[in-house]
């Protein structure tokens, strides 16, 4: 990608702090574990995948799509948008920014009925997408406006490739390691480190893995190796998680445990601008009432 990435958005303001993004995720952690929350993370991933491959964007689309995900999840509960709606909501966002071009309407939510109903039908058992494209919409404003319209998504993928062919290993060792990149997108590593450390650390663990002998190529690196590998440390926790991690069983336990925003008295039928689409109050095009609300219009 042109540009430095030095002066981009992506350095200045979203390469966070472990500290920050752990205090924010606090209030999910009251509902889960943090193994639990890290399956949902994988689980949502793995959503936002099926969907972009359903509406064949390319894999920067996707990649750009989960790091949106991640980016407004770290500053923000699962229970204020509905991730199921975030998710497609992203996709959506990152196939502009991307240029890859807009995705009709229709496509979307079609893509959408298809993945959820089909591919993830054991987790939503076989129901319908439960939103319209107004809410996705809608879902798109909070988006950009949590954002700060920091759109340009700076990714290992370039970096990667031009360290292979420094290395003169592309044909042998580029295809694990762009596979480790896509799956460190279901880590936090984009959260808090560079693209190129996440692009060296996946080489390294490529070449381990098919036993090249690359010491003396990395030795003459300057570049902080404590932070290579703290990136294949959190790699490879996210293969120990994933490897006993069986979805199908797991996810229906996982996700009526994950916070649910709470519910809002109706003043009107129609949400206000302060109420985030997918909230409750706005599944379903009106306010659900509280408990207070409903004794009320009982006694009535």
């Amino acid at each position: 990608m042109a540009g430095n990435f030095w002066k981009s958005s992506h350095y200045q303001q979203w390469i966070l702090d472990k500290q920050d993004i752990m205090r924010e995720r606090q209030k999910d952690l009251n509902n889960l574990t943090e193994e639990e929350y890290q399956k949902l993370m994988i689980f949502y991933a793995n959503l936002i995948q099926a969907v972009g491959e359903q509406l064949k964007v390319r894999q920067q689309v996707i990649a750009t799509a989960t790091i949106y995900f991640k980016r407004f999840y770290s500053k923000n509960s699962l229970k204020n948008i509905d991730p199921l709606l975030m998710a497609p909501t992203c996709i959506f966002l990152a196939s502009k920014v991307e240029e890859f071009g807009v995705i009709s309407n229709s496509r979307l939510l079609t893509a959408c009925q298809t993945v959820v109903k089909n591919k993830f039908g054991y987790a939503y058992g076989n129901q319908e997408f439960p939103y319209r494209i107004s809410h996705v919409l809608e879902c798109e404003f909070f988006l950009l406006e949590m954002l700060d319209c920091c759109m340009i998504v700076y990714h290992p993928y370039r970096p990667l490739i031009q360290y292979v062919q420094d290395m003169g290993q592309e044909e042998q060792v580029l295809p694990l390691a762009w596979r480790i990149v896509n799956d460190s997108l279901r880590t936090d590593a984009c959260l808090l480190y560079p693209p190129f450390q996440i692009a060296l650390a996946c080489l390294h663990m490529a070449c381990v893995i098919l036993q090249k002998d690359c010491k003396h190529w990395f030795a003459e690196l300057n570049v902080d190796l404590d932070k290579i590998l703290e990136i294949s440390q959190l790699i490879l926790k996210l293969y120990d998680l994933w490897k006993n991690f069986d979805e199908k069983k797991e996810i229906q336990g996982l996700l009526p445990k994950m916070p649910k925003p709470k519910t809002q008295p109706p003043p009107s039928s129609r949400p206000t601008s302060s109420q985030a689409p997918g909230s409750s109050s706005d599944q379903h095009g009106q306010s659900q009432p509280n408990s207070s609300t409903q004794q009320q219009q009982q006694r009535a």
